[in-house]
């Protein structure tokens, strides 16, 4: 229990020390809230302007996200380089040197790693909603409406989740330029693409982001949801599972390969 003490510390120490920890999960906020702000403003200004179907199948709390979509993105670079930076540098030789046991060293970094995301997942979603409810006006709900909490705290869920995805597929990858070129652009454009696109919508619904974040919308229909086969619930557990995958070729590769 002390070495595991010891692991934990060094790994906290490791992950707050670094300037870009703190650089990517404050534009993960920043971006969050801002973009999700300038949206609901946006939306408050326009809301009669909308056709009558948005209108009924208009979704208060998930405009609050609206930023997610970008904010992500620094999540993924965190997740990314608080495994790459160390194989980029060269410290995962030292590091597994002085923890020859590659589970604990992995299990280490990713309980610290969530930890920290989760605690600013869960500062950037609920200052996302109340700031976007404010901008809304006369068109907000409340955080005491029904399925509103759930939302609110999946939204942090979602966030830690992306985070330790990318841990897994950097620890796959141990290489932080090609983690960038693969998660960057999939996230960003393909997933997107996959979930506009009539032959591919049933594959995109599928994918982490596009499962994962049906647990910010509170409105039947409100994302286009209306005809996928399972819930909020159910789209955040495909994304855990694969983040699972992700950890677990992660978990392989560190166990397989030398550093």
């Amino acid at each position: 229990m002390a070495h595991v003490s010891r692991v934990l510390h060094s790994e906290w120490t490791k992950v707050t020390t670094v300037r870009s920890t703190f650089w990517t999960l404050a534009t993960a906020f920043v971006v969050t809230v801002g973009l999700g702000a300038l949206i609901a403003a946006v939306t408050a200004s326009t809301f009669n302007d909308m056709p009558p179907q948005q209108r009924a199948t208009f979704d208060p709390t998930f405009v609050s996200f609206s930023g997610t979509t970008l904010g992500q993105l620094a999540m993924i670079a965190f997740g990314v380089l608080a495994v790459s930076s160390e194989y980029s540098t060269g410290m995962i030789r030292s590091s597994l040197g002085a923890v020859p046991q590659r589970g604990v060293f992995m299990a280490s970094k990713i309980a610290v790693s969530t930890l920290l995301v989760l605690v600013v997942g869960m500062a950037t979603s609920f200052s996302a909603f109340f700031m976007g409810q404010a901008l809304l006006g006369e068109y907000s709900t409340s955080i005491g409406e029904e399925n509103v909490l759930r939302a609110i705290i999946g939204g942090g869920i979602y966030m830690t989740l992306m985070a330790l995805f990318s841990m897994g597929i950097a620890f796959l990858l141990r290489s932080p330029l090609l983690a960038f070129a693969i998660l960057m652009p999939f996230f960003f454009l393909v997933s997107n693409i996959l979930g506009a696109v009539e032959a591919t919508r049933d594959v995109g619904m599928y994918l982490p982001d596009q499962a994962g974040s049906m647990i910010m919308s509170v409105v039947d229909g409100s994302m286009g949801s209306g005809d996928r086969p399972y819930g909020p619930w159910g789209g955040l557990l495909i994304m855990a599972g694969w983040v699972v995958v992700a950890l677990l070729a992660g978990f392989v590769t560190v166990k397989k390969r030398d550093a």
